[in-house]
């Protein structure tokens, strides 16, 4: 139990770190520019390898959670946002300025889907007592919210309202909702030897 939840916090661990390291290299401002358009830089093969390893790691700590009998709808959530990182990975964006490909879109889609699932596989966990169940909520509900403000962009430009890049901080909104969910994540890690811990202690009854 304890194995998984280790090795699922150091491949998150070693994500976060690929991805500040292309954050650096890249100079690019992160206020306006989205995550999936440092994939264009020299260092962007660390942005699939970041998200490959998120992936790695949820699914690690899903499985942990699975076998301290959390609720299966969380550990589902948890193995849905690890598939997703593949995707968005696997199928990066377009350029700016270029139409929409399959693999934009797929790109796009699987985002929107790994965006939504996170929150509410925390709001789920939180639902059951969890150690740090509060915060597990605040950060699942903040993510909810900044994701509604991601989508603005996209739904003000399909309306056909002209919409800058830097009329509208959409990379911070974005990183507010990776690391809101990455602390979800996180926390879920927590949770599971907690779960099983709390388990073995509860009498027995005849």
């Amino acid at each position: 139990m304890r194995g998984l939840v280790v090795s699922g916090f150091t491949a998150i661990g070693t994500g976060t770190g690929a991805m500040l390291v292309l954050h650096t290299e890249a100079g690019l401002d992160p206020a306006h520019t989205v995550i999936s358009e440092y994939a264009f830089q020299a260092a962007g093969w660390l942005l699939p390898l970041s998200l490959t390893l998120f992936a790695f790691g949820a699914a690690l700590i899903a499985e942990a959670l699975r076998r301290s009998g959390a609720d299966r709808r969380v550990v589902a959530l948890l193995a849905v946002w690890g598939m997703c990182m593949v995707l968005v990975g696997a199928f990066p964006t377009d350029p700016p300025g270029v139409p929409l490909s399959v693999s934009a879109g797929i790109h796009r889609y699987a985002a929107f889907v790994a965006f939504l699932v996170m929150p509410l596989a925390g709001l789920l966990l939180a639902r059951t007592g969890i150690r740090h169940a509060r915060l597990v909520r605040v950060l699942s509900l903040v993510a909810l919210g900044a994701l509604v403000l991601v989508v603005i962009p996209y739904v003000v430009r399909m309306l056909g309202i002209p919409l800058a890049d830097e009329d509208f901080p959409a990379g911070l909104i974005q990183r507010t909702v990776v690391v809101t969910e990455l602390g979800v994540l996180w926390l879920a890690g927590l949770a599971a030897p907690w779960r099983a811990e709390r388990s073995a202690a509860a009498p027995v009854l005849a």
